[in-house]
């Protein structure tokens, strides 16, 4: 559909999913909606690295009980997280012996799988697939900024990364949540530099998704109860409305952000979450939940994605960053 749309035609559905969080996330005002959370980082493991791989198998485990599946039922699993050579996913799929694709989009990972999935779906490759993200605060902070030991001082504009995995079990059997169309992102790089404001950078890659996606699909932004963004938080969010506002675009009224929505406002968490944790946690519970419940009719998510490189950074590049965007409607009449 148009220049970036996907629409499938052949009834994917989401079946099942779950959600598996740390000790930061489970004291946010979502707690209620998750499956299962940690009271601290190391999740019972001896290191960060460890407690996040154990985040993303039980999330899948979990996700698959739901259903009443098992590993070797699954024709795919697609996953990611923000580790160099996807190490959480891989060790997870390592351990679960189901035919595995590598992503990573950064932060957009949750929805670039969702779409994958859904193209072998509605192709007729595959009738079970399964979708699982991760990140976790200190194995991010580690691995792209500082690690925690060394105590650097943040700006108010840097973020916080989730600590948790979200897994969905996805087929052409209907269920209440329908996965209407995609948009896949663009990379779009404006300049910014600070690893401290990725809001910022990732703000106008959500903006020519968002806009793609009404256009191409013919829509309008009241067409959808809530329009989602991964993990702009409280820097990206009023430049991503104001660029589109920009455009003729008022997404004012049905605008979420899911950095924003993990965290209560007392929370230490600069300017809110961010990680491919983020989108899918909050998607995956709460947003799921309510349009399970047919209390939403029609969500678009557009997960962000920062693609930066500590090495990139150290040598002065700027900060390439992407959107995938998908629709899910409620499928439950």
């Amino acid at each position: 559909m148009g220049s970036q749309t996907l629409k499938f035609t052949n009834g994917i559905y989401i079946q099942s999913t779950a959600t598996v969080v740390g000790p930061k996330e489970a004291e946010g005002p979502l707690k209620v909606s998750y499956d299962k959370s940690y009271d601290d980082l190391y999740c019972g493991e001896s290191t960060w690295e460890l407690a996040e791989r154990k985040l993303m198998s039980e999330a899948i485990d979990l996700c698959l009980q739901k259903a009443n599946k098992k590993n070797e039922e699954i024709d795919f699993f697609l996953g990611g997280d923000l580790l160099n050579q996807n190490i959480t996913a891989s060790y997870v799929a390592r351990e679960k012996e189901i035919p595995f694709f590598g992503l990573f989009n950064a932060c957009s990972t949750s929805m670039e799988a969702l779409t994958l999935a859904s193209v072998l779906l509605d192709g007729g490759f595959a009738e079970h697939v399964v979708t699982a993200v991760s990140s976790h605060f200190a194995t991010a902070e580690r691995q792209f900024r500082y690690p925690t030991e060394f105590g650097g001082q943040k700006p108010n504009t840097a973020m916080y990364t989730v600590t948790g995995s979200g897994a969905a079990y996805i087929s052409k059997k209907k269920s209440k949540i329908k996965v209407e169309a995609a948009t896949v992102g663009k990379v779009v790089d404006l300049g910014v530099t600070s690893p401290f404001n990725m809001g910022a950078a990732m703000a106008p890659a959500a903006v020519q998704t968002i806009k793609t996606h009404l256009e191409d699909l013919e829509r309008k932004p009241e067409d959808y109860d809530v329009i989602v963004t991964g993990d702009l938080s409280r820097v990206g969010t009023p430049i991503l409305k104001s660029l589109l506002f920009d455009e003729g675009i008022d997404i004012y009224k049905n605008h979420q952000d899911c950095g924003i929505l993990i965290y209560s406002g007392d929370q230490k968490v600069f300017s809110g979450g961010s990680g491919c944790a983020c989108s899918a946690v909050v998607t995956f519970s709460h947003l799921f939940d309510e349009l399970a419940h047919g209390m939403i009719r029609r969500l678009l998510v557009v997960a962000t994605g920062a693609l930066l490189n500590p090495l990139m950074i150290q040598q002065n590049e700027s900060i390439p960053c992407i959107a995938h965007g998908v629709s899910f409607e409620y499928g439950g009449d």
